[in-house]
């Protein structure tokens, strides 16, 4: 299983909201790329980016950050938040992106989706942000009717590389990922999925991993920013 840190991006720097509230944003890092070289000088195989005000603008806001990042580091990097065209989307994976994750435009033009996941093999996640099992969009600021697993499943033969699910009261809350709701979407697709919000420990890391369903990856950001999670521990504790 792979663990994904992440850098979530506000104004330039590398944040974590609280709840996916942009008004309890704690600032971590002035340099993204200064926390991005550190991250892979601690053995991380991937990186997680968010462009927190893209997400909301509809449109990329932190490209800079983004490209500062790029340019420091040499892992493969997913990016989500205000990716909504076909234009943007060949735009970040022309710059280096290794990956592109689609959010809202994955419930409100899933045409859009497949076209690019067939484009671009292996390089379009869709990222399913929810709150009690209902798909929230534009920055988890409007939730909708939308169930997480059917929308999942709208997408099992569209070739999309992987589905990013977050439950967003617990993203940034520290108290633990939903394993059981995480489980059961990994269950229910045979799209990998990749698990977010929440992960605070080491011993979240290993449920995830034990929890009986098979799980790509986890992203994990606040834990390993107040040094909950050592990242080189807990790379070495998964990779076992």
């Amino acid at each position: 299983m792979i663990l994904y840190p992440a850098i979530d991006l506000k104004d330039g720097k590398a944040v974590r909201l609280l709840r996916g509230d942009m008004d309890k944003a704690t600032v971590f890092n002035d340099d993204p790329a200064a926390q991005a070289r550190a991250f892979v000088e601690a053995g991380c195989e991937w990186l997680h980016l968010v462009d927190l005000n893209g997400a909301f603008a509809g449109a990329p806001v932190n490209a800079g950050a983004v490209e500062a990042i790029l340019a420091a580091t040499a892992v493969p990097t997913q990016l989500g938040g205000g990716i909504r065209d076909m234009a943007t989307i060949e735009s970040w994976l022309n710059k280096g992106l290794a990956r592109v994750i689609l959010g809202t435009v994955a419930v409100e033009d899933p045409a859009l989706v497949r076209k690019a996941a067939k484009a671009f093999p292996g390089q379009v996640a869709v990222g399913i942000d929810a709150r009690g099992g209902r798909v929230a969009t534009k920055g988890w600021a409007e939730e909708t009717d939308v169930l997480v697993t059917d929308l999942a499943r709208s997408f099992e033969d569209a070739g999309v590389a992987a589905i990013i699910y977050t439950d967003i009261n617990r993203d940034g809350a520290m108290q633990g990922p939903n394993i059981e709701a995480t489980a059961a979407l990994a269950r229910a697709v045979s799209i990998p999925v990749i698990a977010s919000g929440g992960v605070s420990s080491i011993d979240d890391l290993l449920a995830l991993k034990d929890c009986g369903a098979r799980l790509n990856g986890a992203i994990s950001g606040r834990a390993l920013y107040d040094g909950a999670i050592d990242l080189r521990s807990a790379l070495a504790r998964l990779a076992g």
